[in-house]
This record gives structure tokens, C-alpha cells and sequence, in this order.
């Protein structure tokens, strides 16, 4: 049996005047989010539709994920990715395609970084981008690697985003 409303339980020592000290429970609940963030990201799907959407799919997947992760990290961490769509329309094409890089290379280092703050091992970084992504552009299979890693990761994020918030 599952519970709905789970909290976390701290003692609290409290001294009286008149005698010993005495503990008392103090339960803080786990409140989830408000909203929920998608966790149903695959790699199958990522390859069928961006086929399908002639790689238009891609474009609405990166611009989602920034989007998630802003909503997930933002707060802890401070930080704020840029806007996808502002990216790929005003920065990218004034900085030929340099932004694209390094928006990439913060992004995946940010995904890391979360993944660690919450517990779980890290499966993306700034590393994975360069050795993926990049170099193993020439092995071909190299950025679908790198695709699977950030969809999986983005994935365990939102799955504990959805119950911790």
C-alpha cells in the first residue's frame, strides 16, 4: 500500500524550565510540484518522428528540454538556459553556429550537475558532449549515444522532479 501524502519526520529537542529536556516529533510533508514534467522521452521516438517531422521534431525536443530543465534546476543551482527558440533564430545565426556549441556544452554539464544534486549517478556532461556528440560523429552511431544519455537523463530528472520537486 502506497502513501499519497509521505513526510518527513525531525526531532526536536525542547528544554523546559521545570526539568529534563523532552523530544518532540515535528512531521515537514513532501510537497510535489504543481506541475508535472514530461518522462516518457525515448530514443525510438526520437529517431520515427524526427524522420517523419524531417527533423523539425528536433528542434521542439531541445527547446522542451531547456524548458524542463530550467524548471527543475533553476532554483537550486541559480542558472538559467537559454531559450532554445532564441537560440536557433537570433544567437546561433549571429555567432555562425558558435552559440549552438556552447549552449550545448552548458546544457549537458547543467543535466550532470542536477543529476548529481538529486542522487543519481552522472550519466551527461560537458565530456559526454564532446566524446559523443562530437568525435563520435565520425563512428556515425556517436550523437545517437549522446541522445540516449540525455533523453535517459532528463528522464530520471523529471521522474524525481515529479515526486520531490
Amino acid at each position: 500500500m502506497s502513501e499519497t501524502n509521505p513526510t518527513h519526520v525531525n526531532t526536536v529537542t525542547v528544554t523546559t524550565a521545570s526539568g529534563p529536556a523532552d523530544q518532540l516529533a515535528v512531521a515537514h510533508p513532501i510537497q510535489a510540484p504543481v506541475g508535472q514534467v514530461k518522462t516518457n522521452r525515448s530514443l525510438s521516438k526520437f529517431i520515427i518522428l524526427s524522420i517523419i517531422t524531417l527533423g523539425i521534431y528536433d528542434l521542439f525536443l531541445l527547446a522542451e528540454i531547456s524548458g524542463s530543465l530550467n524548471i527543475m534546476a533553476s532554483r537550486y543551482d541559480g542558472k538559467k538556459t537559454m531559450n532554445f527558440w532564441l537560440l536557433l533564430f537570433v544567437v546561433g545565426p549571429i555567432t555562425a553556429g558558435i552559440a549552438y556549441i556552447v549552449w550545448m556544452h552548458k546544457m549537458c554539464n547543467r543535466i550532470g550537475a542536477e543529476l548529481v544534486r538529486r542522487g543519481h549517478p552522472r550519466q551527461v556532461s560537458a565530456a559526454t558532449y564532446w566524446g559523443w556528440g562530437v568525435l563520435g560523429a565520425f563512428i556515425i552511431v556517436g550523437p545517437f549515444v549522446l541522445i540516449w544519455k540525455l533523453l535517459h537523463s532528463m528522464n530520471a530528472l523529471a521522474a524525481d522532479y515529479n515526486i520531490r520537486g
